[in-house]
């Protein structure tokens, strides 16, 4: 969705607030982090503020329930997908320097895209390619990414025409991957160590790191029913490191935050402002309020803030910055539940501070619920089969691959919200797609992820 954002003003910073004022706020989000951690069952939690005058920072709990090892502000937390901002960094940087042109076919330099001539880089880092999801990390880790990319990016594949719409998609980021590999000819690992994490004064870590140059936390799952967590094991394949391999913590989010307003000598003011600049064929429905060549872009109030969000086994990381102010914010926490305390600390940091930090994108009244004529069938997403089906109670219901069927709420605009069957609380879902031209509904975007319709039955 086109949207204008406010350009960045030149970098200033006023003099620091005294010892007094640093204090008080630090002392408030730290005793809000500890009980909300608490409240959530999370392991262990940091929160970084660059507030555009000061930093800080809070951390809480338990790194590695294991060892029993301390969540420290130095602890680097798996990032999952707040990986891909890093790998489009490099890609806009390479841009930069005249090795790319953005709206090329990407094929021109990857030959294993050579079945998809029509995508861009561009597409591949907004994800309005058309690309699936790409199989999963134990499939992907028998596999070359040459071998994976040429598999699954394929004409026959395309969920859409690309340049038209948004699927998030992993494998987009493994091609941006070779991309930096191609033109750099360094091994993505060692061209975002070099050019991205060093200057940024970032020590480096990634999922599996036998020997970590720092203290490093792992994801938990916590049986809701106990409370206990438990560690999760990170499985990403190899080939998928441009796309989620990366660690760090809450301060050095903030740091790379820094470099998308512009203001750093990192990126160019440039760079960083492409990075930000809106798709117009990206509707990333409830990931975000729009998208571009490697940020989610979020409206809160009058302002545009950029970032990502990103979950591991077992950990959820999120970066929100606003380039204007140069406000930046980052949570990393080490447990899947870790999402709901950051949509909470989110409101605390704006409570607290009067900054309104867009834990997700901006929610409209949709009105009443719907029927949607025509919204059942089967639809596909690379392997991912998505199965619309009347419930027991007549209303469509969704299921994912087999697994049980969620109730589907849906309106006018054609989204549409999950119920929990347990609890009856929804939760944004996302979308249909209804054909301009024949009126059918041909596509399904489910947490961003769109499927395509392969049968009416």
């Amino acid at each position: 969705m086109p949207y204008t954002i406010p350009a960045a003003p030149a970098a200033s910073r006023t003099p620091s607030p005294s010892p007094r004022e640093s204090r008080e706020p630090h002392r408030e989000l730290q005793d809000r982090l500890d009980a909300l951690a608490r409240t959530h069952r999370v392991p262990g939690a940091q929160l970084a503020l660059e507030t555009g005058t000061d930093v800080i920072a809070v951390h809480t709990g338990t790194a590695d329930v294991t060892t029993g090892s301390p969540f420290t502000a130095d602890t680097a937390v798996p990032l999952g997908s707040l990986t891909k901002p890093f790998t489009a960094a490099l890609v806009l940087l390479l841009a930069d320097d005249g090795d790319l042109d953005l709206d090329e076919p990407a094929a021109g330099q990857l030959p294993e895209l050579a079945g998809i001539p029509q995508v861009t880089i561009r597409h591949l880092l907004a994800h309005t390619g058309g690309l699936p999801t790409g199989p999963d990390s134990d499939t992907a880790a028998t596999t070359t990414a040459a071998r994976y990319l040429a598999a699954v990016c394929t004409d026959r594949d395309l969920l859409f025409a690309p340049g038209t719409d948004f699927s998030y998609s992993n494998a987009g980021y493994v091609a941006a991957g070779r991309l930096v590999e191609t033109v750099t000819g360094m091994p993505w690992p060692e061209a975002v160590r070099a050019l991205l994490l060093e200057p940024l004064g970032i020590r480096p870590a990634s999922t599996g790191d036998t020997a970590p140059a720092r203290p490093v936390a792992a994801g938990h799952a916590v049986n809701t029913a106990t409370g206990q967590a438990r560690p999760a094991r990170q499985n990403l394949a190899p080939l998928e490191a441009p796309a989620g391999a990366l660690l760090a913590s809450a301060l050095d989010l903030v740091a790379f935050g820094n470099a998308l307003t512009g203001r750093s000598d990192l990126l160019p003011p440039a760079v960083a402002k492409e990075m930000r600049r809106p798709e117009s064929a990206a509707r990333p429905g409830t990931l975000a309020d729009g998208w571009g060549p490697g940020l989610a872009l979020y409206r809160r109030d009058d302002r545009i803030w950029c970032g990502h969000d990103g979950n591991a086994q077992g950990t959820s990381c999120h970066l929100r910055v606003d380039p204007e102010s140069g406000v930046v914010v980052a949570f990393t926490g080490n447990s899947g539940s870790a999402t709901a305390l950051w949509r909470d600390l989110a409101e605390e940091v704006t409570r607290l501070t009067g900054i309104p930090v867009p834990a997700g994108p901006h929610t409209a009244d949709r009105g009443r619920p719907v029927d949607l004529p025509g919204c059942a069938g089967t639809y596909r997403n690379g392997t991912t089969t998505y199965r619309v089906a009347p419930g027991p109670d007549g209303a469509p219901a969704l299921s994912v691959d087999g697994d049980l069927p969620l109730p589907l709420v849906c309106y006018a605009d054609l989204s549409c919200d999950l119920r929990d069957p347990v609890t009856g609380r929804l939760e944004p879902g996302g979308r249909f797609h209804r054909d301009p031209a024949t009126g059918r509904v041909d596509r399904v975007q489910i947490s961003g992820r769109t499927a395509r319709r392969t049968d009416d039955g």
